[in-house]
């Protein structure tokens, strides 16, 4: 993958291939950026720059090694990543144990954002985790010789789902590298990576993508006309992973929106009229029978979507992207009940239930907790 292929974030590649050709290669970088931003795929073309030997304009290089990178199977290039058990890997999963599905994954889409793996992973009702077993693996690959005699290159994906011990393994690695070692840590939230870890790290900060370079993309690559291109960049919000979504959506994707929909109308209906709280029973229940990391992703779904109708509601629609398909929501008519005297508390309920998911709660009594703390709030005036 070279950086011609990645999406704006052009001083970052700048920076990258300048300080690479000084030879000033920090053993430790942090790239820090939301889903979608191109932090993954920037780090293999960083990689794939330092191993190959690149020139400054990504020509004259190593074709054999450029050969091993198109399909992710550079001896020199590791990846670390969240994993799980599963039907095969009953105890103790390993990055190394779900290699070729990771292959395929990302060069499907290197945009690809964590829930998009989890589902080639099939959680269903687990958390994937790096876990120590993934960092005695990456001691063992790393105090090997370099195949081909330069660096070796160990790109952690989402390292803020290292458990502690995992971080304190990998913190003795990074404090103490072998030569020639290059660690690119990744992660969406810098503040859940282990600050000792943070400390030895430099750290790169990346953007949300621009709208017209998503356009731009989406028009090259998927053969879009100018208009729908803007469209869905703008509803994209940065993050060129969801205006993929966006585009290739179908209905066998999770109904976010229809539930949604459902959960307010039954809170709506719920005060002073108890057959509505059995229809808030039954969706919890119905919430409550996905994966844990589908709940938490349609939790953030509706933080959004509640932040969506507030600037509806204060008049500022240019910051406005989202747009219900279901015919008969409009979330102008939805926008008024969410205001400055709700809002505050709707955000609140919704980040402990999601907190509490996170950490294992019953998602039932979680789900039904916060839709009776709903019927409350969605009237306050």
């Amino acid at each position: 993958m070279l950086f011609s292929a990645i999406l704006g974030q052009d001083h970052i590649k700048s920076h990258l291939k300048t300080s690479a050709a000084m030879g000033r290669i920090p053993h430790a970088q942090l790239f820090v950026g939301p889903e979608g931003s191109g932090t993954l795929p920037m780090a293999i073309a960083y990689a794939q720059y330092i191993l190959c030997s690149h020139s400054e304009g990504e020509s004259g290089g190593n074709t054999a090694c450029d050969l091993k990178f198109e399909n992710l199977s550079h001896p020199d290039l590791h990846f670390i990543y969240p994993t799980v058990t599963t039907e095969e890997i009953k105890k103790s999963p390993k990055s190394i144990d779900f290699i070729q599905d990771w292959r395929r994954f990302v060069l499907e889409n290197p945009y690809g954002g964590l829930f998009d793996w989890y589902t080639v992973l099939d959680v269903q009702n687990k958390q994937g985790h790096i876990r120590v077993e993934d960092a005695q693996e990456a001691l063992k690959s790393l105090s090997l010789k370099s195949y081909e005699g330069g660096y070796k290159v160990m790109i952690i994906w989402m390292a803020d789902k290292m458990n502690i011990e995992a971080s304190n393994k990998l913190l003795k690695l990074i404090e103490e590298p072998e030569a020639k070692t290059l660690f690119i840590l990744i992660t969406e939230n810098e503040e859940d990576v282990l600050q000792t870890i943070r400390s030895r790290c430099q750290v790169l900060h990346f953007n949300g993508l621009h709208e017209t370079v998503i356009a731009s993309a989406l028009q090259e690559k998927e053969g879009l006309d100018e208009k729908t291109a803007l469209t869905l960049a703008h509803q994209a919000q940065g993050n060129y992973n969801k205006a993929l979504q966006l585009l290739h959506q179908d209905e066998s994707e999770l109904p976010f929106e229809q539930w949604f929909v459902t959960w307010v109308r039954a809170a709506f209906r719920a005060k002073g009229n108890a057959a509505a709280i059995q229809d808030l029973i039954g969706w919890s229940e119905t919430i409550a029978g996905l994966g844990r990391e589908s709940q938490k992703k349609f939790l953030q779904y509706c933080i959004e979507l509640f932040r969506q109708a507030l600037l509806l509601n204060y008049q500022t629609p240019a910051l406005v992207y989202v747009a219900p398909k279901m015919p008969d929501f409009k979330l102008e008519k939805f926008a008024p009940f969410v205001n400055g005297n709700n809002i505050q508390a709707i955000f609140d309920s919704l980040s402990d239930a999601l907190y509490h998911i996170e950490r294992n709660g019953n998602a039932k009594i979680i789900l039904t907790d916060l839709s009776i703390k709903l019927t409350r709030l969605i009237h306050k005036k």
